[in-house]
Protein backbone atom coordinates (compact mmCIF):
# COMPACT_ATOMS: atom_id res chain seq x y z
CA UNK A 1 0.00 0.00 0.00
CA UNK A 2 1.16 3.19 -0.71
CA UNK A 3 1.97 6.13 2.23
CA UNK A 4 -0.59 9.23 2.29
CA UNK A 5 2.69 11.81 1.89
CA UNK A 6 3.58 9.77 -1.57
CA UNK A 7 -0.16 9.93 -2.48
CA UNK A 8 -0.12 14.00 -1.15
CA UNK A 9 2.23 14.94 -3.29
CA UNK A 10 0.32 15.79 -6.22
CA UNK A 11 -0.84 18.70 -4.31
CA UNK A 12 2.16 20.56 -5.65
CA UNK A 13 3.23 20.57 -8.83
CA UNK A 14 7.22 21.28 -7.41
CA UNK A 15 6.56 17.96 -5.62
CA UNK A 16 6.88 16.18 -9.46
CA UNK A 17 10.83 14.73 -8.77
CA UNK A 18 10.03 13.65 -5.65
CA UNK A 19 6.90 11.71 -6.64
CA UNK A 20 9.01 10.27 -9.66
CA UNK A 21 11.57 8.59 -7.07
CA UNK A 22 8.79 7.63 -5.17
CA UNK A 23 6.78 5.88 -7.17
CA UNK A 24 10.03 4.28 -9.36
CA UNK A 25 11.03 2.59 -5.97
CA UNK A 26 7.45 1.03 -5.17
CA UNK A 27 6.74 -2.60 -6.80
CA UNK A 28 4.42 -2.16 -9.97
CA UNK A 29 1.43 -3.61 -8.12
CA UNK A 30 1.48 -0.90 -5.67
CA UNK A 31 1.92 1.95 -8.44
CA UNK A 32 -0.92 0.67 -10.39
CA UNK A 33 -3.29 0.78 -7.26
CA UNK A 34 -2.17 4.39 -6.72
CA UNK A 35 -2.65 5.65 -10.32
CA UNK A 36 -5.87 3.61 -10.65
CA UNK A 37 -7.37 5.62 -7.12
CA UNK A 38 -5.81 9.44 -9.17
CA UNK A 39 -8.48 11.15 -10.80
CA UNK A 40 -8.53 10.56 -14.42
CA UNK A 41 -6.67 13.82 -15.77
CA UNK A 42 -3.82 12.93 -12.97
CA UNK A 43 -3.42 9.07 -14.04
CA UNK A 44 -1.52 10.22 -17.29
CA UNK A 45 0.63 12.57 -15.42
CA UNK A 46 1.81 10.08 -12.94
CA UNK A 47 2.13 7.12 -15.26
CA UNK A 48 4.94 9.31 -17.46
CA UNK A 49 6.70 9.78 -14.46
CA UNK A 50 7.26 5.86 -14.54
CA UNK A 51 10.57 4.68 -15.96
CA UNK A 52 10.34 2.81 -19.47
CA UNK A 53 11.10 -0.99 -17.58
CA UNK A 54 8.68 0.34 -14.86
CA UNK A 55 5.90 1.25 -16.85
CA UNK A 56 5.78 -1.51 -18.71
CA UNK A 57 5.19 -3.63 -15.62
CA UNK A 58 2.47 -1.35 -13.80
CA UNK A 59 0.42 -1.37 -17.18
CA UNK A 60 0.05 -5.05 -16.26
CA UNK A 61 -1.66 -4.40 -13.09
CA UNK A 62 -3.66 -1.50 -14.26
CA UNK A 63 -7.70 -1.77 -14.72
CA UNK A 64 -8.63 -2.19 -18.04
CA UNK A 65 -10.46 1.00 -18.27
CA UNK A 66 -7.26 2.47 -16.90
CA UNK A 67 -5.26 1.09 -19.39
CA UNK A 68 -7.93 2.35 -22.12
CA UNK A 69 -7.90 5.92 -21.02
CA UNK A 70 -3.83 5.39 -21.06
CA UNK A 71 -3.50 4.03 -24.42
CA UNK A 72 -5.58 7.15 -25.78
CA UNK A 73 -3.49 10.07 -23.70
CA UNK A 74 0.24 8.59 -24.75
CA UNK A 75 2.10 8.98 -27.93
CA UNK A 76 1.34 5.81 -30.61
CA UNK A 77 5.20 5.06 -29.76
CA UNK A 78 5.14 4.92 -26.27
CA UNK A 79 1.64 2.67 -26.52
CA UNK A 80 3.41 0.36 -29.03
CA UNK A 81 6.21 -0.20 -26.83
CA UNK A 82 4.28 -0.89 -23.65
CA UNK A 83 1.60 -3.66 -25.19
CA UNK A 84 4.85 -5.05 -27.42
CA UNK A 85 6.43 -5.86 -23.89
CA UNK A 86 3.04 -7.13 -22.62
CA UNK A 87 2.93 -10.77 -22.23
CA UNK A 88 1.10 -12.80 -24.60
CA UNK A 89 -2.16 -13.58 -22.40
CA UNK A 90 -1.94 -10.20 -20.48
CA UNK A 91 -2.66 -8.22 -24.06
CA UNK A 92 -5.12 -10.53 -25.76
CA UNK A 93 -6.75 -9.65 -22.23
CA UNK A 94 -6.30 -5.97 -22.78
CA UNK A 95 -7.16 -6.64 -26.72
CA UNK A 96 -10.37 -7.58 -25.54
CA UNK A 97 -11.29 -4.62 -23.39
CA UNK A 98 -10.92 -2.20 -26.24
CA UNK A 99 -12.38 -0.89 -29.40
CA UNK A 100 -12.15 -2.67 -32.56
CA UNK A 101 -9.94 -0.13 -34.66
CA UNK A 102 -7.86 0.91 -31.68
CA UNK A 103 -7.08 -3.40 -31.61
CA UNK A 104 -6.46 -2.95 -35.02
CA UNK A 105 -4.45 -0.43 -35.20
CA UNK A 106 -2.02 -1.58 -32.48
CA UNK A 107 -2.11 -5.43 -33.82
CA UNK A 108 -0.30 -3.70 -37.21
CA UNK A 109 2.13 -1.90 -34.68
CA UNK A 110 3.46 -5.20 -33.30
CA UNK A 111 6.22 -6.99 -34.13
CA UNK A 112 5.05 -9.93 -37.04
CA UNK A 113 6.00 -12.65 -33.81
CA UNK A 114 4.15 -10.87 -31.36
CA UNK A 115 1.15 -10.09 -34.06
CA UNK A 116 0.58 -13.93 -34.63
CA UNK A 117 1.01 -14.68 -31.12
CA UNK A 118 -1.77 -12.46 -29.92
CA UNK A 119 -3.88 -13.57 -32.95
CA UNK A 120 -3.43 -17.11 -32.15
CA UNK A 121 -4.67 -16.12 -27.92
CA UNK A 122 -7.42 -14.26 -29.07
CA UNK A 123 -8.99 -17.32 -31.57
CA UNK A 124 -9.87 -19.41 -29.23
CA UNK A 125 -13.35 -18.44 -27.68
CA UNK A 126 -13.49 -16.61 -24.19
CA UNK A 127 -13.23 -19.06 -20.51
CA UNK A 128 -11.27 -21.44 -22.38
CA UNK A 129 -8.13 -22.80 -22.04
CA UNK A 130 -6.43 -21.48 -25.07
CA UNK A 131 -7.70 -17.91 -24.22
CA UNK A 132 -6.23 -17.92 -20.86
CA UNK A 133 -2.71 -19.25 -22.02
CA UNK A 134 0.40 -17.83 -22.95
CA UNK A 135 2.74 -18.86 -25.75
CA UNK A 136 5.86 -17.60 -23.90
CA UNK A 137 7.07 -20.71 -22.08
CA UNK A 138 10.17 -23.27 -22.24
CA UNK A 139 10.82 -25.67 -24.65
CA UNK A 140 13.04 -28.54 -25.30
CA UNK A 141 14.13 -31.36 -27.72
CA UNK A 142 13.75 -34.68 -26.48
CA UNK A 143 17.60 -35.86 -27.68
CA UNK A 144 18.66 -33.17 -25.42
CA UNK A 145 21.09 -33.46 -22.81
CA UNK A 146 20.65 -31.95 -19.54
CA UNK A 147 24.05 -29.48 -20.42
CA UNK A 148 22.33 -28.43 -23.94
CA UNK A 149 19.18 -28.20 -22.08
CA UNK A 150 20.54 -25.44 -19.72
CA UNK A 151 22.88 -23.66 -22.36
CA UNK A 152 19.39 -23.67 -24.48
CA UNK A 153 17.45 -22.10 -21.78
CA UNK A 154 20.39 -19.55 -21.03
CA UNK A 155 20.61 -18.60 -24.14
CA UNK A 156 16.94 -18.10 -25.76
CA UNK A 157 14.18 -18.40 -22.61
CA UNK A 158 15.18 -15.19 -20.47
CA UNK A 159 12.24 -13.53 -21.30
CA UNK A 160 9.82 -16.55 -20.72
CA UNK A 161 6.57 -16.65 -18.43
CA UNK A 162 8.50 -18.89 -16.26
CA UNK A 163 11.09 -21.41 -16.58
CA UNK A 164 10.38 -23.64 -13.47
CA UNK A 165 8.92 -26.24 -15.84
CA UNK A 166 10.72 -27.02 -19.17
CA UNK A 167 8.28 -29.00 -21.92
CA UNK A 168 9.72 -32.12 -23.90
CA UNK A 169 8.66 -31.99 -27.50
CA UNK A 170 9.21 -34.87 -30.70
CA UNK A 171 10.07 -33.60 -33.69
CA UNK A 172 6.58 -32.83 -34.36
CA UNK A 173 5.72 -30.77 -31.21
CA UNK A 174 3.66 -33.32 -29.49
CA UNK A 175 3.95 -32.96 -25.72
CA UNK A 176 5.74 -36.24 -24.53
CA UNK A 177 7.52 -35.36 -21.34
CA UNK A 178 8.10 -32.51 -18.68
CA UNK A 179 11.23 -31.91 -16.05
CA UNK A 180 11.56 -29.02 -13.62
CA UNK A 181 14.53 -26.77 -13.46
CA UNK A 182 15.64 -28.83 -10.22
CA UNK A 183 16.56 -31.88 -11.89
CA UNK A 184 18.11 -29.62 -14.71
CA UNK A 185 19.68 -27.96 -11.47
CA UNK A 186 20.87 -31.40 -10.02
CA UNK A 187 21.64 -33.57 -12.75
CA UNK A 188 25.02 -34.41 -14.16
CA UNK A 189 25.36 -32.29 -18.02
CA UNK A 190 25.77 -35.59 -19.92
CA UNK A 191 22.71 -37.13 -18.55
CA UNK A 192 19.62 -37.15 -21.52
CA UNK A 193 16.80 -35.76 -20.44
CA UNK A 194 14.51 -38.50 -21.59
CA UNK A 195 16.15 -40.74 -18.55
CA UNK A 196 15.21 -37.66 -15.67
CA UNK A 197 12.09 -36.12 -17.13
CA UNK A 198 8.23 -37.78 -16.65
CA UNK A 199 6.37 -39.21 -19.48
CA UNK A 200 3.27 -38.60 -16.90
CA UNK A 201 2.67 -34.89 -17.77
CA UNK A 202 -0.81 -33.29 -16.52
CA UNK A 203 -2.30 -31.03 -19.33
CA UNK A 204 -5.38 -29.20 -20.75
CA UNK A 205 -6.43 -28.67 -24.06
CA UNK A 206 -7.07 -25.77 -25.76
CA UNK A 207 -11.26 -26.01 -25.40
CA UNK A 208 -10.62 -26.80 -21.90
CA UNK A 209 -13.35 -24.59 -19.82
CA UNK A 210 -10.93 -21.89 -17.58
CA UNK A 211 -12.95 -23.44 -14.27
CA UNK A 212 -11.80 -26.68 -14.79
CA UNK A 213 -8.09 -25.82 -15.57
CA UNK A 214 -8.26 -24.04 -11.93
CA UNK A 215 -9.65 -27.26 -10.55
CA UNK A 216 -6.69 -29.40 -12.32
CA UNK A 217 -4.11 -27.10 -11.14
CA UNK A 218 -5.47 -27.10 -7.45
CA UNK A 219 -5.65 -30.91 -7.96
CA UNK A 220 -2.09 -31.09 -8.52
CA UNK A 221 -0.62 -28.47 -6.78
CA UNK A 222 0.96 -26.85 -9.95
CA UNK A 223 2.53 -23.44 -10.76
CA UNK A 224 1.99 -24.32 -14.31
CA UNK A 225 0.41 -26.63 -16.97
CA UNK A 226 0.92 -27.36 -20.82
CA UNK A 227 -1.96 -26.57 -23.44
CA UNK A 228 -1.84 -28.95 -26.07
CA UNK A 229 -4.32 -28.87 -29.13
CA UNK A 230 -6.42 -31.79 -30.83
CA UNK A 231 -3.34 -32.99 -32.03
CA UNK A 232 -1.22 -33.26 -28.75
CA UNK A 233 0.88 -30.56 -29.72
CA UNK A 234 1.95 -27.64 -27.63
CA UNK A 235 0.71 -24.27 -27.69
CA UNK A 236 1.19 -22.55 -24.61
CA UNK A 237 0.83 -22.92 -21.06
CA UNK A 238 -1.30 -21.58 -18.16
CA UNK A 239 0.60 -19.69 -14.91
CA UNK A 240 -0.63 -20.11 -11.44
CA UNK A 241 -0.96 -16.41 -11.56
CA UNK A 242 -3.63 -16.29 -14.26
CA UNK A 243 -5.54 -19.50 -11.82
CA UNK A 244 -5.77 -17.25 -9.37
CA UNK A 245 -7.47 -14.49 -11.20
CA UNK A 246 -9.74 -17.14 -13.11
CA UNK A 247 -10.54 -18.25 -8.93
CA UNK A 248 -11.58 -14.84 -7.92
CA UNK A 249 -13.69 -14.06 -11.15
CA UNK A 250 -15.63 -17.09 -11.08
CA UNK A 251 -16.40 -16.93 -6.95
CA UNK A 252 -17.44 -13.44 -7.53
CA UNK A 253 -19.62 -14.32 -10.35
CA UNK A 254 -21.17 -17.32 -8.28
CA UNK A 255 -22.06 -15.41 -5.12
CA UNK A 256 -23.74 -12.42 -6.75
CA UNK A 257 -25.49 -14.77 -9.47
CA UNK A 258 -27.19 -16.36 -5.53
CA UNK A 259 -27.81 -12.56 -4.46
CA UNK A 260 -29.47 -11.48 -7.74
CA UNK A 261 -26.98 -9.63 -9.78
CA UNK A 262 -26.35 -9.89 -13.24
CA UNK A 263 -22.06 -9.80 -14.26
CA UNK A 264 -19.51 -8.51 -12.53
CA UNK A 265 -20.18 -5.55 -10.89
CA UNK A 266 -17.42 -3.98 -8.58
CA UNK A 267 -18.55 -1.85 -5.24
CA UNK A 268 -16.81 1.29 -6.33
CA UNK A 269 -19.23 0.90 -9.82
CA UNK A 270 -20.85 4.17 -11.18
CA UNK A 271 -24.43 4.42 -9.79
CA UNK A 272 -25.64 3.13 -13.29
CA UNK A 273 -23.76 0.51 -13.74
CA UNK A 274 -25.27 -0.96 -10.42
CA UNK A 275 -28.87 0.60 -11.72
CA UNK A 276 -28.01 -1.78 -14.85
CA UNK A 277 -26.87 -4.66 -13.17
CA UNK A 278 -29.41 -4.56 -10.40
CA UNK A 279 -32.41 -3.63 -11.77
CA UNK A 280 -33.38 -6.26 -13.70
CA UNK A 281 -33.10 -9.06 -10.92
CA UNK A 282 -35.47 -6.81 -9.19
CA UNK A 283 -38.08 -6.31 -11.63
CA UNK A 284 -37.81 -9.77 -12.33
CA UNK A 285 -38.58 -10.29 -8.56
CA UNK A 286 -41.56 -8.13 -8.50
CA UNK A 287 -43.03 -10.34 -11.33
CA UNK A 288 -42.48 -13.84 -9.05
CA UNK A 289 -44.01 -11.94 -5.80
CA UNK A 290 -47.07 -11.29 -8.13
CA UNK A 291 -46.96 -15.12 -7.93
CA UNK A 292 -46.73 -15.23 -4.49
CA UNK A 293 -49.42 -12.58 -3.78
CA UNK A 294 -51.68 -14.38 -6.23
CA UNK A 295 -51.29 -17.46 -4.35
CA UNK A 296 -52.41 -15.49 -1.44
CA UNK A 297 -55.21 -13.16 -2.83
CA UNK A 298 -58.01 -16.04 -2.54
CA UNK A 299 -57.57 -16.20 1.02
CA UNK A 300 -58.07 -13.09 2.12
CA UNK A 301 -61.71 -13.67 3.69
CA UNK A 302 -59.27 -16.76 5.83
CA UNK A 303 -57.11 -14.18 7.11
CA UNK A 304 -59.36 -11.69 8.08
CA UNK A 305 -60.94 -14.92 10.63
CA UNK A 306 -57.88 -15.80 11.72
CA UNK A 307 -55.93 -12.66 12.14
CA UNK A 308 -52.47 -14.49 13.73
CA UNK A 309 -51.81 -16.01 10.10
CA UNK A 310 -50.22 -12.41 9.26
CA UNK A 311 -47.81 -12.75 11.96
CA UNK A 312 -46.84 -16.56 11.59
CA UNK A 313 -46.81 -15.80 7.52
CA UNK A 314 -43.44 -13.95 7.27
CA UNK A 315 -41.83 -16.41 9.59
CA UNK A 316 -42.66 -19.50 7.60
CA UNK A 317 -42.25 -17.53 4.03
CA UNK A 318 -38.58 -16.62 5.92
CA UNK A 319 -37.06 -19.60 7.47
CA UNK A 320 -37.83 -21.74 4.42
CA UNK A 321 -36.02 -19.24 1.95
CA UNK A 322 -33.40 -19.64 4.64
CA UNK A 323 -33.06 -23.04 4.04
CA UNK A 324 -33.22 -22.98 0.46
CA UNK A 325 -30.41 -20.30 0.09
CA UNK A 326 -28.19 -22.59 2.79
CA UNK A 327 -28.37 -26.08 0.23
CA UNK A 328 -27.75 -24.14 -2.95
CA UNK A 329 -24.78 -22.07 -1.78
CA UNK A 330 -23.29 -24.99 -0.49
CA UNK A 331 -23.71 -27.07 -3.65
CA UNK A 332 -22.93 -24.42 -6.31
CA UNK A 333 -19.98 -23.84 -4.07
CA UNK A 334 -19.26 -27.59 -4.48
CA UNK A 335 -19.80 -28.10 -7.70
CA UNK A 336 -17.60 -24.74 -8.54
CA UNK A 337 -14.36 -26.30 -6.71
CA UNK A 338 -15.36 -29.52 -7.82
CA UNK A 339 -15.93 -31.55 -4.67
CA UNK A 340 -18.54 -32.64 -6.56
CA UNK A 341 -20.63 -34.02 -9.58
CA UNK A 342 -24.13 -34.36 -10.77
CA UNK A 343 -23.28 -38.06 -9.90
CA UNK A 344 -23.13 -37.89 -6.10
CA UNK A 345 -26.73 -35.58 -5.77
CA UNK A 346 -28.69 -38.68 -4.37
CA UNK A 347 -25.54 -38.48 -1.76
CA UNK A 348 -26.34 -34.87 -0.90
CA UNK A 349 -29.82 -35.61 -0.87
CA UNK A 350 -29.39 -37.98 1.71
CA UNK A 351 -27.51 -35.89 3.54
CA UNK A 352 -29.71 -33.19 3.27
CA UNK A 353 -33.11 -34.87 4.22
CA UNK A 354 -31.08 -36.50 7.84
CA UNK A 355 -30.23 -33.30 8.28
CA UNK A 356 -33.61 -31.62 7.48
CA UNK A 357 -35.08 -34.26 9.83
CA UNK A 358 -33.18 -32.19 12.97
CA UNK A 359 -33.36 -28.89 11.59
CA UNK A 360 -37.19 -29.21 10.47
CA UNK A 361 -38.21 -30.71 13.96
CA UNK A 362 -36.58 -27.97 15.72
CA UNK A 363 -37.96 -25.09 13.20
CA UNK A 364 -41.44 -26.91 13.91
CA UNK A 365 -41.38 -26.53 17.12
CA UNK A 366 -39.97 -23.09 17.64
CA UNK A 367 -42.88 -22.26 15.41
CA UNK A 368 -45.76 -24.14 17.01
CA UNK A 369 -44.65 -22.59 20.42
CA UNK A 370 -44.81 -19.22 18.91
CA UNK A 371 -48.14 -19.58 17.05
CA UNK A 372 -49.01 -20.66 20.69
CA UNK A 373 -48.09 -17.61 22.27
CA UNK A 374 -49.39 -15.01 19.58
CA UNK A 375 -53.09 -17.12 19.32
CA UNK A 376 -56.09 -16.61 21.26
CA UNK A 377 -57.25 -19.93 22.94
CA UNK A 378 -59.73 -20.90 20.19
CA UNK A 379 -57.05 -20.52 17.39
CA UNK A 380 -54.30 -22.67 19.09
CA UNK A 381 -54.71 -25.60 16.84
CA UNK A 382 -53.00 -23.18 14.04
CA UNK A 383 -49.68 -23.57 15.93
CA UNK A 384 -50.27 -27.76 14.71
CA UNK A 385 -50.69 -26.82 11.11
CA UNK A 386 -47.55 -23.97 11.07
CA UNK A 387 -45.19 -27.00 12.57
CA UNK A 388 -46.92 -29.57 9.97
CA UNK A 389 -46.42 -26.98 7.21
CA UNK A 390 -42.54 -25.56 8.14
CA UNK A 391 -41.56 -29.29 8.03
CA UNK A 392 -43.18 -30.06 4.54
CA UNK A 393 -41.49 -26.69 3.82
CA UNK A 394 -37.73 -27.35 4.58
CA UNK A 395 -37.80 -30.91 3.25
CA UNK A 396 -38.92 -28.92 -0.15
CA UNK A 397 -35.84 -26.42 0.33
CA UNK A 398 -33.16 -28.66 0.91
CA UNK A 399 -34.61 -31.01 -1.94
CA UNK A 400 -35.04 -27.68 -4.66
CA UNK A 401 -31.72 -26.37 -3.30
CA UNK A 402 -29.42 -29.79 -4.18
CA UNK A 403 -31.80 -30.86 -7.22
CA UNK A 404 -31.75 -26.87 -9.22
CA UNK A 405 -28.40 -26.71 -9.04
CA UNK A 406 -27.14 -30.26 -10.16
CA UNK A 407 -29.43 -30.18 -12.67
CA UNK A 408 -28.27 -26.98 -14.34
CA UNK A 409 -24.67 -28.47 -13.93
CA UNK A 410 -25.63 -32.14 -15.81
CA UNK A 411 -27.48 -29.92 -18.88
CA UNK A 412 -23.43 -28.29 -19.14
CA UNK A 413 -25.46 -24.35 -17.45
CA UNK A 414 -23.90 -22.69 -14.54
CA UNK A 415 -25.48 -23.91 -11.50
CA UNK A 416 -25.79 -20.21 -10.32
CA UNK A 417 -28.27 -19.48 -12.45
CA UNK A 418 -30.37 -20.69 -9.74
CA UNK A 419 -30.63 -17.27 -7.70
CA UNK A 420 -31.32 -17.02 -3.99
CA UNK A 421 -34.26 -14.15 -4.37
CA UNK A 422 -35.31 -16.80 -7.38
CA UNK A 423 -35.34 -19.84 -5.48
CA UNK A 424 -37.16 -18.09 -2.16
CA UNK A 425 -39.89 -16.00 -4.04
CA UNK A 426 -40.69 -19.54 -5.63
CA UNK A 427 -41.03 -21.30 -2.22
CA UNK A 428 -43.33 -18.86 -0.99
CA UNK A 429 -45.82 -19.04 -3.44
CA UNK A 430 -45.80 -22.82 -2.52
CA UNK A 431 -45.45 -22.36 1.05
CA UNK A 432 -48.26 -19.84 1.66
CA UNK A 433 -50.62 -21.76 -0.86
CA UNK A 434 -49.81 -25.17 1.06
CA UNK A 435 -50.31 -23.06 4.71
CA UNK A 436 -53.59 -21.41 4.03
CA UNK A 437 -54.80 -24.27 1.79
CA UNK A 438 -54.71 -26.44 5.36
CA UNK A 439 -55.97 -23.32 7.41
CA UNK A 440 -59.13 -23.52 5.18
CA UNK A 441 -59.73 -26.86 5.48
CA UNK A 442 -59.32 -27.30 9.10
CA UNK A 443 -62.01 -24.11 9.01
CA UNK A 444 -64.30 -25.88 7.76
CA UNK A 445 -64.07 -29.57 9.50
CA UNK A 446 -64.50 -26.95 13.02
CA UNK A 447 -67.54 -25.37 11.81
Amino acid sequence: MLVQDVRSSFVDIGDLNQLKCDLNRLPPVDVGEYITQLPKKDQAIAFRLLNKSHAIDVFEYLPPEVQEDLINSLHDVQVVQIVEAMSPDDRAELFDELPAKVVKRLLQELSSEQRQATATILGYPEGTAGRLMTTEYVWLREGLTVGEALNKIRRQDEDKETIYYAYIVDDNRKLVRVVSLRQLLFTFPDIKLKEIASDRVIRVRTETPQEQVAQIMKRYDLIAVPVVDREERLVGIITIDDIVDIIEEEATEDIQKLAGVSGDEAALSPPAITIRKRLPWLLGNIALYVGAASAIAPFQEVISKVPVLAVIMPILSNTSGNVAIQALSVNVRGLGVGEVTPKDTFKILRKEVMAGIGTSLALAFTLGMLSLIWSSAPERWVAIVAATVMIVNVFVAASLGTFLPMTLQRLNLDPALISGPLLTTALDAVGFFTFLSMISLALQILK
